[in-house]
């Protein structure tokens, strides 16, 4: 079994501590945390990563690509290397709605060299999007991050064990974490479906029985293979979903 990360959306510092308690707390073998960047909220990815520290050795912070000047050195190197911060997970990243905040044509194989360039001590993750295009495009993508040296990949979610089947055989050898994400009602179904384009099994249910059901199976699935698994428990009861998969 590889390791198990966890990700936490630090909407406050006191709710994201009590979120970092909670998953200390209620289960054990958690290994990483994440922490997503989202521009609507105060803290930064990496001052939420800086936080999770605290309980967990092991944090990773997301970087939108979006966000970064490559013309500038890293605006959060001088935090990530105050954290000892090692590990970044390197994301597109969309732009503001309100169009508040700057953005840049970055792309991602772009900010994986960056950050070989100026943190080479910073192991760089890359993201894997298997609803955006075909296969065979999303290989070409993910072949793309490896060359500029991305060490593993984070999916999005899964719902279906025979679509992980198959990019399982196309990611042979590769060091990914395998998403998975509680779907708790036909609101969120929807986004998913018209959003992310996510076609869902037969007898799916957006419930938390089902979820937690469906991400155990993908722990044995991943387990099988000595791979990584990545909990998104969003909008869901946090301990009552992290106790149903790891408990």
């Amino acid at each position: 079994m590889g390791r198990i990360s966890v990700e936490l959306v630090p909407r406050s510092e006191e709710g994201l501590r009590e979120d970092l308690k909670t998953t200390q707390n209620s289960v054990k073998g958690v290994d990483v945390i994440n922490i997503p960047d989202l521009l609507r909220l105060d803290i930064r990815s990496w001052e939420g990563a800086a936080i999770a520290q605290e309980y967990f050795p092991a944090v990773m912070p997301h970087i939108r690509a979006i966000d970064v000047d490559l013309t500038q050195p890293l605006a959060m190197r001088p935090e990530l290397r105050r954290s000892g911060i090692t590990e970044v997970l390197v994301i597109e990243g969309d732009p503001p709605q309100d169009m508040s905040h700057k953005f840049y044509p970055t792309v991602t194989t772009d900010v994986i060299q960056k950050f070989h360039q100026e943190m080479p001590e910073v192991k760089v993750y890359a993201g894997i999007d298997q609803y955006r295009g075909s296969m065979r495009q999303e290989m070409y993508r993910i072949q793309r991050k490896l060359q500029a040296g991305a060490v593993g990949f984070f999916t999005q979610p899964f719902f279906d064990l025979r679509f992980m089947e198959m990019y399982a055989d196309m990611l042979e050898g590769q060091n990914v974490y395998w998403g998975v994400s509680p779907v708790m009602s036909e609101r969120s179904q929807s986004y998913w479906e018209l959003k992310n384009n996510v076609v869902f099994p037969k007898g799916f249910e957006p419930t938390l029985n089902w979820s937690i059901d469906f991400s155990r199976k993908a722990l044995e699935f991943v387990k099988k293979r000595g791979a990584n698994l990545y909990l998104m428990p969003i909008k869901s009861n946090l301990e009552a979903y992290l106790k149903g998969v790891l408990g």
